[in-house]
């Protein structure tokens, strides 16, 4: 079998990382140069590459974030209040294995909506998959999913991802139907997968946002709350600095 041959062999067997690495490998002579072990190692590693790297683009395209961001692109400013070494920390994941919730806030354009948006692409690098809604469309989706009668699977996808993402809460207050709603929405996922909320409102202004039943009120925050990990961000806007 010819190296052409064996190279649309590959691509018939989809592996198009292994192909396009061994494309290289024959116009470089390396073919000539490597052992058998040595070359598979090198197709190998190219394809799991490959693979990955489809994964976070199918993950991140769904997710459907407001910014094209990365952590990488965070500037750590004193007075803006973001701290790199929990931004470090929380770059490796080890939040998204506990089930650890994030609560992100500050003024408007502060730099809320990046950060999370940031935060969301390094979880899908890291094989998660992630949601990102804007609050007050979450609860949109929810009222039309009830209506067409899809409501428990909508909740049950939602349960399903690795990590859900709700910015702009707070800038309208809930009903009664979206208190439960949310309630629903956070007991699922309650010590079970990540929830990373964003608000213009300080935490403590949180209880009256919900809404005026105290019960609900409590649950959602107890879930939510205590143990978070919380960014406040300060500042001027970063929207007037450019």
């Amino acid at each position: 079998m010819t190296t052409d041959q064996l190279q649309l062999q590959m691509n018939r067997l989809k592996l198009s990382g292994m192909a396009r690495s061994w494309q290289a490998m024959n116009e470089t002579r390396q073919t000539h140069e490597l052992s058998l072990v040595e070359g598979m190692e090198i197709l190998l590693q190219a394809e799991q590459q490959q693979r990955i790297n489809r994964r976070f683009e199918r993950l991140h395209k769904n997710a459907r974030f407001r910014y094209q961001a990365s952590l990488e692109e965070l500037i750590y400013d004193p007075s803006r209040g973001l701290d790199k070494s929990l931004i470090t920390s929380l770059a490796t994941g080890e939040y998204l294995e506990k089930g650890d919730s994030i609560l992100v806030s500050g003024c408007a354009g502060t730099g809320k909506s990046f950060l999370v948006s940031a935060l969301g692409a390094q979880a899908c690098a890291q094989g998660y998959s992630v949601a990102y809604f804007n609050m007050q469309k979450l609860m949109v989706r929810t009222r039309m999913a009830r209506i067409e009668g899809t409501i428990l699977k909508f909740f049950e996808k939602l349960e399903k991802t690795g990590l859900l993402i709700l910015d702009d809460f707070g800038l309208t207050h809930l009903d009664s139907q979206q208190q439960l709603d949310l309630m629903e929405i956070i007991e699922d996922r309650h010590a079970k997968a990540s929830t990373i909320i964003a608000s213009q409102l300080p935490v403590a202004s949180w209880y009256d946002v919900i809404g005026q039943e105290p019960t609900i009120s409590d649950a959602i925050l107890d879930r939510i709350v205590h143990t978070a990990f919380r960014i406040t961000l300060q500042g001027d806007s970063l929207r007037k600095k450019r």
